[in-house]
C-alpha cells in the first residue's frame, strides 16, 4: 500500500520552515503560527512590527500570507456542509503533521 499524495499546495511547508531569522526576526514556522494574530489585529507592536520585517524580506511568507488572505475570503462562503469529509481528514492530517513537526 502507498502512501497518499500530499497535494501540492501543502508542499510550501518544507521550504518554509528553513529559513534563518534576521537578528531578532521570526523564522518562517512562526510567522505562520501567528498569521491568526496579525489578521486580527492582535499582535503586540513589537511583534507586529517583527511579523512586518520578516513579510518583507521572505517572497515565501508573502506568498503564504497571500495565499491565506484569499483562502479566508473564500471560506467566509462555505458552509460546514460543503467540505467533502475526505477533503477534511487530508486537511487535519497535513495541519497535524505539520505541528508535531513531521516533514
Amino acid at each position: 500500500m502507498t502512501a497518499p499524495r500530499r497535494p501540492r499546495w501543502l508542499t510550501w511547508r518544507r521550504s518554509a520552515t528553513a529559513a534563518p531569522p534576521a537578528a531578532g526576526g521570526l523564522r518562517c514556522r512562526e510567522l505562520v503560527e501567528l498569521v491568526t494574530d496579525y489578521f486580527e489585529g492582535a499582535l503586540a507592536p513589537p511583534d507586529r512590527a517583527r511579523f512586518e520585517a520578516h513579510i518583507a524580506a521572505c517572497d515565501h511568507c508573502t506568498a503564504y500570507l497571500a495565499q491565506m488572505r484569499t483562502t479566508l475570503s473564500m471560506v467566509g462562503r462555505l458552509d460546514a456542509g460543503d467540505l467533502d469529509p475526505r477533503v477534511e481528514r487530508e486537511l487535519l492530517d497535513a495541519f497535524r503533521d505539520w505541528k508535531a513537526g513531521d516533514g
